[in-house]
C-alpha cells in the first residue's frame, strides 16, 4: 500500500509427469529484495529465474545437491551484477525455496522469508529467520519478553543473496508429507502484519487461492508497509504422501562423478557388441550370447564410471537435514478470531461510509451476515470463511473506484 515498486519475486513449477515428480518433486520460492535505484527488485528477479533454472538443469545431482548448488551459483551471479555496476552496489534477496518430493518437503532458505507446513491445527515453521532478533534469541542474549528484546528491531537480516561472494545457507528436511497438509511461502511483509495464529484458521477456511488472496488483503488492510507475496500448496492426493511414494532415499553431498572414461572401455563394448552379431550369422548361439553379455557388462561399467556419483550421506531411516520446524503454533477458529475478523470488516464498512465509495453492499452484507450466524452457530471455520470473502470483496472494490 506503500510503496511504488514491487521487490519481491516467486517462482513455482509443478512436475507435469510422474516421471519429472520422481526426478524433481514440486518446485515453490519466494525472494523478497533489497537495494536502491531497482537493485532489490532485479536481485529477487535473479534469484526467482536463476535457482529454478539451474536446479532444474542439474539432473545428475540429487534433488538437495542441484537445489544447493543452484542457490550458491545464483549468489554468484547476483554479487557479480552487484559489484559491476554502482547503482546495485550490495543488492540482496531473500531466498526460500520448497521442494515437494517423494521422499517429502525439502527447504533451503537465506533471510527473513519463511517456510510453513500446516497440519491440522498445527502450524509448524520450517525457516529459520536470519535475523539479528532471532540470532541473538537463538544464542541466549535476547530473553523473551525482556526489555532489550522490545528494542531489537524485526527487520535486521543477518544472511541474504548478493553481497558476498560466498553465501551460507540452510538446508533442512526431509519432512514428511501427509494428504492435507498445506505449506505457505511468504515474504515478510505479510508475517509482520499477519500473525502465526491468524495464518492457520484462515488456510483451514478457504481454498489456497483464495487464502493467498485473504491474507494479502489483511496484510494492507493492517498498513501495507511492503510488498506481500504469497505461494499456497496444499496436498490434496495419496500419490504425493511420502508413506506411499515408496521412493529411493535421499542423498546429500554426493559428488557427480564427471571424470572421462579411458577409450579402450568403449571400443572393447563395441568389438563385444560385433562379435556378438557375427556370431549370431553363424548361428553360433551359445557363444553369442556371451559376447553380447560381456558387451553390456563393459558398457555399464564406463557409464558408471562417467555419470555415476561417489560418496555423500543417505537420508535413510528418518533422517533428516537442519534442526526444524523452528515454531509450533496450535490454532483453530473459535469467536474470538472471529470478532477480530469482524472488528476489521466493521472497519471497512466505516472508511467506505466517510470515503463515499461506491459499493454493492447487498453483495457485501451478504457475506457478513452468512459470518455472523456461522458464528451464533458455533460453525466457526464458515464464519471465517464469510468474514474473509466479505474483506476481499471490499478490497476489491476499493480498487476499482474511479480516480477523483
Amino acid at each position: 500500500m506503500r510503496r511504488t515498486s514491487n521487490q519481491d519475486s516467486h517462482a513455482l513449477v509443478v512436475a507435469e509427469t510422474p516421471e519429472l515428480w520422481q526426478a524433481r518433486g514440486h518446485f515453490f520460492l519466494v525472494a523478497d529484495g533489497m537495494g536502491a535505484h531497482a537493485a532489490g527488485e532485479l536481485a529477487s528477479k535473479l534469484a526467482a529465474d536463476g535457482v529454478l533454472h539451474l536446479y532444474l538443469k542439474y539432473r545428475e545431482e540429487s534433488a538437495p545437491d542441484a537445489l544447493s548448488r543452484a542457490i550458491r551459483e545464483t549468489n554468484a551471479e547476483i554479487h557479480r551484477r552487484g559489484t559491476a555496476n554502482p547503482d546495485f552496489h550490495n543488492m540482496g534477496t531473500t531466498c526460500s525455496a520448497l521442494l515437494l518430493l517423494p521422499q517429502g518437503a525439502v527447504v533451503a532458505h537465506i533471510g527473513d522469508s519463511r517456510i510453513y507446513r500446516l497440519r491440522g491445527q498445527k502450524l509448524e515453521q520450517l525457516t529459520f529467520d536470519h535475523s539479528l532478533q532471532w540470532e541473538l534469541q537463538a544464542s541466549g542474549q535476547l530473553p523473551p519478553g525482556s526489555d532489550l528484546a522490545a528494542v531489537v528491531p524485526k527487520n535486521v537480516i543477518t544472511r541474504s543473496l548478493g553481497p558476498n561472494a560466498a553465501v551460507q545457507l540452510d538446508l533442512e528436511g526431509p519432512h514428511p508429507i501427509e494428504v492435507g497438509d498445506i505449506f505457505l511461502l511468504c515474504s515478510d511483509g505479510l508475517t509482520a502484519r499477519v500473525e502465526d495464529a491468524e495464518l492457520g484458521p484462515i488456510l483451514t477456511a478457504l481454498p489456497p487461492e483464495e487464502a493467498v488472496r485473504a491474507l494479502v488483503d489483511l496484510a494492507n488492510l493492517r498498513g501495507g508497509p511492503d510488498n506481500v507475496t504469497i505461494v499456497v500448496a496444499k496436498v490434496m492426493g495419496s500419490e504425493l504422501a511420502t508413506a506411499g511414494a515408496h521412493a529411493s532415499p535421499l542423498t546429500v553431498g554426493a559428488e557427480p562423478n564427471r571424470t572421462l572414461v579411458h577409450p579402450g572401455i568403449w571400443i572393447a563394448a563395441c568389438v563385444c557388441a560385433l562379435a556378438s552379431v557375427v556370431m549370431l550369422v553363424l548361428r553360433l548361439f551359445p557363444a553369442a550370447a556371451v559376447a553380447a553379455a560381456l558387451a553390456a557388462i563393459i558398457g555399464l561399467v564406463g557409464l558408471a564410471r562417467r555419470f555415476g556419483t561417489g560418496g555423500g550421506t543417505s537420508l535413510a531411516d528418518g533422517r533428516r537435514m537442519g534442526r526444524g520446524p523452528y515454531s509450533e503454533t496450535f490454532s483453530q477458529p473459535d469467536h474470538e478470531f472471529l470478532g477480530k475478523l469482524a472488528h476489521t470488516v466493521d472497519e471497512l464498512r466505516e472508511a467506505a461510509r466517510e470515503g463515499d465509495w461506491v459499493i454493492d453492499w447487498r453483495k457485501f452484507d451478504e457475506f457478513v451476515s452468512k459470518a455472523l450466524a456461522a458464528d451464533r452457530d458455533k460453525q466457526y471455520i464458515d464464519g471465517v470463511r464469510y468474514f474473509c470473502r466479505s474483506i476481499t470483496f471490499m478490497m476489491n472494490e476499493l480498487r476499482s473506484q474511479p480516480i477523483r
